[in-house]
């Protein structure tokens, strides 16, 4: 269900069950934890999360599921939220494919990661209106600061699924790009971030999510950026991106 491989510094993490549209349970959550942490373990300077068929992932398995007496808080709280806060806290730059659907935990996976090129054929919003559930994964904090109260409810109320095209023009996720380009557009990224200053863009990564989880106002995200300074002044690659600039050539970063 879930692949991990590694090669040139990028981590590649596949939701690899195509037939359920990458439809996660909870043994597909326990395996994403720990692809994550082994890609950790290796010190990888980059992660690429994609979905292997029609979607990216269409959310919860629940054919399975007795609503009787499914456990709500064991699944959604000791499950999903550890995943994505790990996935949150991977200390290298990590990007994701977002095409098809891409749906309750699938775009909780989509929010936990740092930038999504998503596909012009992606469906995203909330489908939890003909479930009687209610949105979750961290969708309603997505939609609300993006779009605000009025059109996240709107989602919500109606079902309806935003295109790719859409959702980036709203500002949900980073750059949509057509189907047949999305995914070598990812990697491309992703293997740039990997011969990049890794040091730098975890200090950028740290920042940008204390501004978004404590609400930052402007002095005290420039403290937080004048301490990363100085912090990263002590590293081979802020020497080497300083001497690569006086001597005129393209700087070779090591991730040190």
């Amino acid at each position: 269900m879930i692949d991990l491989t590694i090669a040139d510094d990028v981590a590649t993490v596949v939701l690899d069950a195509p037939a359920k549209l990458n439809a996660v349970d909870e043994q597909a959550l326990r395996d994403l934890d720990a692809a994550y942490a082994d890609a950790e373990a290796a010190e990888v300077r980059a992660l690429v999360l994609r979905g292997e068929g029609r979607a990216f992932c269409a959310g919860r398995d629940i054919a399975g599921v007795d609503p009787r007496d499914d456990d709500v808080i064991g699944f959604l709280g000791g499950l999903v939220a550890p995943v994505m806060r790990r996935m949150a806290r991977f200390p290298a730059p990590t990007f994701a494919v977002a095409h098809g659907a891409c749906l309750g935990v699938g775009l909780g996976l989509l929010i936990a990661t740092d930038v999504v090129y998503v596909a012009e054929s992606a469906r995203i919003g909330s489908p939890f209106a003909g479930l009687g559930a209610a949105l979750d994964s961290g969708g309603h904090a997505l939609f609300v600061e993006r779009l605000g109260a009025h059109r996240a409810l709107d989602l919500v109320y109606t079902g309806r699924m935003m295109s790719g095209v859409e959702a980036v023009a709203a500002g949900l996720f980073s750059r949509v790009l057509a189907d047949d380009d999305v995914v070598p557009a990812t990697f491309d990224a992703a293997r740039g971030a990997a011969t990049g200053a890794t040091a730098a863009f975890r200090a950028s990564k740290e920042i940008v999510a204390r501004i978004r989880d404590q609400r930052l106002a402007l002095w005290e995200a420039m403290d937080l950026e004048t301490a990363a300074q100085a912090a990263l002044r002590d590293t081979e690659d802020y020497r080497e991106g300083f001497t690569a600039f006086q001597e005129k050539r393209p700087p070779r970063f090591t991730g040190r």
